[in-house]
């Protein structure tokens, strides 16, 4: 039995996707393939790699993202997203898609020529870094003379990859948006996250219905996307919804025959 897993982008709330994929264990469901976008292929690829949950959750909360010691110089961006090569080195010690444990496909956007790029073999951390520089924070990645984005930007929930490969997929997307009141939008950059995710929901929610089980909490709506404050409300928020979620569904009955250790 062959399970995929697509996770969406979202800045730190993607860190659901680890509370997600915590309570699929226990459910003895372990996903055999994985495809990710921006903070979902960076937790697809830990996990894909060998990492369990708990150590997942240990990488989110020791990188710092805002780092100004990573201060983009003659780039286009405040940050140097290539700068992060050494923390994501020190987990991802062969830096390969060979050397994965499930098959892993990861989007990124090529910024000069306006497509979408799936990696899913060769060298791993640099596209894992250009899908998650999101644009105008962080300077855009060089790879093999094109130079790429957030793979969110044309594709936050790339399911595509999984469906000609898996019998059922579970969906896990952290992108969700409520109605919310203008004092909410405090700063400018509240308006431009808000606009973006908006785009992103309406492009990504027609794909909801292609899933076997769709984990999507609305809680998460409350978080903005560098909000590290709140690590754990959001990895129990994911968490809970993936329980909740499969009280209601037939996927148990998909669960693969073989427990993976990490």
């Amino acid at each position: 039995m062959k399970i995929g897993l697509v996770l969406s982008g979202g800045g730190i709330r993607g860190v659901a996707h680890i509370g997600v994929i915590k309570a699929l264990e226990e459910h003895q469901i372990f996903p055999t393939h994985i495809s990710g976008s921006s903070a979902g292929a960076i937790v697809g690829a830990l996990y894909a790699y060998g990492y369990n949950w708990k150590a997942i959750m240990r990488f989110f909360e020791n990188i710092q993202i805002l780092n100004i010691k990573k201060y983009a110089i003659g780039k286009p961006g405040f940050i140097d997203a290539e700068k992060f090569y050494p923390e994501f080195k020190n987990y991802l010690k062969e830096d390969s898609f060979g050397i994965l444990q499930k098959a892993l496909t990861i989007t990124a956007t090529d910024i000069l020529r306006g497509n979408l790029k799936t990696f899913s073999s060769g060298k791993l951390i640099k596209p894992l870094l250009a899908s998650a520089a999101i644009p105008g924070v962080f300077a855009p990645v060089e790879i093999e003379g094109s130079y790429y984005v957030d793979g969110g930007t044309l594709n936050n929930f790339p399911i595509e990859p999984l469906q000609s490969h898996c019998d059922a997929i579970i969906g896990s997307y952290a992108n969700w948006v409520d109605t919310i009141s203008i004092e909410d939008l405090k700063h400018s950059h509240y308006v431009i996250e808000r606009a973006f995710k908006l785009r992103s929901l309406r492009d990504d929610y027609i794909k909801f219905k292609t899933c076997d089980l769709i984990i999507a909490p609305k809680a998460l709506s409350k978080f903005s996307t560098f909000d590290k404050k709140h690590l754990i409300e959001i990895f129990n928020i994911g968490y809970s919804a993936t329980k909740e979620a499969l009280t209601k569904s037939t996927l148990l009955k998909l669960k693969h025959p073989l427990k993976e250790t990490s």
